[in-house]
């Protein structure tokens, strides 16, 4: 018996409704994938990127912490090897050191910072060692009567070197234990700027394990969490490198102050081989050399204490205004 017309039509409706969405079943299949792809690269290019910024603020912090020690190693130890030789120093009122005698070391200042060129000169000794992991960055980062504080003299190589491996940030930077701790990228760029590492780490989990999704709706989703994960790599990214270029001008104008001090320090030994050590058989002139040297040596330990970063990775406010301040203080020391 021949079959209806009617069940042929129906059947032939069926089938091409069958293809038709087996069609765009495929197509949403491709496009989910593309879009996972595409996630995926996102997710990629922006842990790179944060990366990349984070490696460079790193080497701008362990220069800065190599500048610092340089300087209380160098141009610091001859300034108190040669101060410490003279006697009876005493300021006048004159007219020449009335506005100098403002900006010089206290005797409390002057006592610190002949423990900070103690501890520079520990951490030099382990230059050669190699044993200087992570005591750069934080010396670097930290102010210097902060770094003093965490580490004494005799063991400044392994608490510095301690104190960058536990915080999150310097070993973030540095690239220590808290990549190796299984946090990875997203781990170490949450404790800049406050950013939360639960949800990020969320993030990074689902976009990452997106290939066994074939659905349009969570592709899309994933897309959306892509986009929210960049942008929070960009914060930290810009955060880092707004630490890489504080770090810079701090390094800079460490060296600034060495060439205006370093002939000062230069003066102070010609003096004292001429004249001797009793500072009041020196001229006018001659004691306003001293007082300016020990005004230009309050003057960078005053930029060595300024830390560079707080407790939670970000930018100090003084780090931003001690410069300036300090630039101040050399115009009038050298007029």
């Amino acid at each position: 018996m021949p079959i209806p017309l009617l069940f042929i039509a129906a059947g032939a409706g069926t089938a091409l409704f069958g293809v038709g969405k087996g069609v765009k079943a495929g197509i949403d299949q491709k496009e989910a994938s593309d879009t996972n792809k595409a996630s995926e690269y996102k997710v990629e290019h922006a842990k790179n990127k944060v990366n990349e910024s984070r490696k460079n603020c790193g080497t701008a912090i362990d220069k800065l912490g190599e500048r610092k020690v340089a300087v209380l190693d160098g141009s610091i130890k001859k300034f108190i090897s040669e101060f410490e030789k003279l006697n009876h120093v005493e300021l006048s009122e004159s007219s020449g050191l009335n506005e100098l005698q403002k900006l010089v070391l206290d005797k409390k200042s002057f006592s610190d910072l002949k423990d900070l060129q103690g501890m520079a000169s520990s951490l030099v000794g382990g230059l050669a060692s190699g044993a200087m992991a992570g005591a750069l960055t934080a010396f670097g980062a930290y102010g210097a009567a902060g770094a003093l504080a965490t580490a004494s003299t005799g063991t400044a190589i392994a608490s510095l070197s301690g104190a960058a491996a536990t915080n999150a940030t310097l070993a973030f930077f540095g690239g220590g234990s808290l990549a190796a701790g299984g946090l990875g990228m997203a781990g170490g760029t949450a404790v800049l700027g406050g950013l939360v590492a639960g949800p990020a780490l969320a993030v990074l989990g689902v976009v990452m394990g997106a290939k066994a999704s074939k659905n349009l709706d969570a592709a899309n989703a994933n897309w959306e969490k892509a986009k929210e994960f960049e942008e929070e790599m960009k914060t930290a990214a810009d955060l880092c490198n707004g630490i890489r270029r504080r770090s810079a001008m701090f390094n800079r104008f460490l060296i600034r102050l060495q060439t205006v001090f370093d002939p000062m320090i230069y003066q102070m030994t010609e003096i004292i081989k001429e004249r001797g050590t009793d500072f009041r058989n020196f001229t006018e002139d001659e004691r306003k050399v001293v007082a300016s040297a020990m005004s230009l040596a309050g003057a960078i330990k005053a930029v060595l204490d300024t830390p560079i970063l707080d407790e939670d990775g970000n930018l100090t406010k003084e780090s931003g205004l001690v410069i300036e301040s300090t630039q101040k203080k050399i115009e009038s020391i050298v007029a």
